[in-house]
């Protein structure tokens, strides 16, 4: 392997540890603003200061805006094991 062979090499091997990086550390934010929005979420539904203001709906129809930009699916901070009855 000549220098200017190896020297490529070694670029491309960075530039896929740097992408891996990021994109860890993306996922990390990810969770972590779900984790924040999923506070937010509760203190407007179950919260006692929620109940003051009258736009409750639209404060959790912008949460739930948002956490669909980032994963795509809107319900993602809703209950999911809750039973009618």
């Amino acid at each position: 392997m000549t220098k200017a062979e190896n020297r490529a090499a070694a670029k491309a091997h960075h530039k896929e540890l740097m992408r891996k990086i990021y994109e860890e550390a993306e996922v990390e934010r990810v969770k972590a603003d779900l984790a924040e929005l999923d506070r937010l979420h509760r203190d407007l539904i179950f919260g006692t200061q929620a109940r003051r203001f009258g736009n409750r709906e639209k404060q959790l129809a912008t949460v739930d805006d948002y956490v669909e930009e980032m994963t795509g699916e809107r319900t993602a901070l809703h209950a999911k094991n809750h039973q009618r009855g």
